[in-house]
């Protein structure tokens, strides 16, 4: 979603973006022999932009700092890869938030962002969610 905004002052452009994504719980491949538990989560990234920033910019933040991204149609070969990827980078609900936000501080186009990340649970009947926000100062953000 791209929203602009101009109350008798510059226009202010805020871009919203919702990523589906894995993540691989770090505790269930610690302890397990056999593997570990994964959750689809959903990333909402909002951020106020200085300057332009496409759509697909802030979902590729999303999807390389997750376990793994999420496909509509995989083959074998390909789904080995997805599991494999997402077993090797564990994440939980809040180091998928905090390391986004970390790519988002360095972003100079970005003045203010929030970052939001519900996972799925698979084997809990609860879903994990956290959430972040922060601004950028114009000199700081590189």
């Amino acid at each position: 979603m791209i929203v602009g905004k101009r109350p008798g002052q510059p226009v202010e452009l805020n871009l919203e973006v919702v990523a589906p994504v894995t993540s691989l719980c770090p505790c269930s491949r610690e302890i397990s022999d056999y593997g570990a538990h994964n959750q689809r989560s959903h990333i909402t990234i909002r951020a106020r932009l200085r300057s332009g920033m496409s759509p697909e910019e802030l979902l590729r933040i999303a999807e390389e700092e997750a376990s793994c991204e999420v496909f509509g149609l995989l083959k074998r070969p390909d789904e080995k890869w997805v599991t494999e990827r997402a077993y090797d980078n564990p994440k939980f609900v809040e180091d998928l938030v905090r390391d986004i936000a970390l790519r988002l501080m360095r972003e100079p186009r970005i003045a203010e962002w929030t970052v939001k990340s519900e996972n799925f649970e698979s084997i809990h009947n609860h879903s994990a969610y956290a959430e972040i926000s922060g601004h950028n100062d114009a000199d700081q953000a590189r």
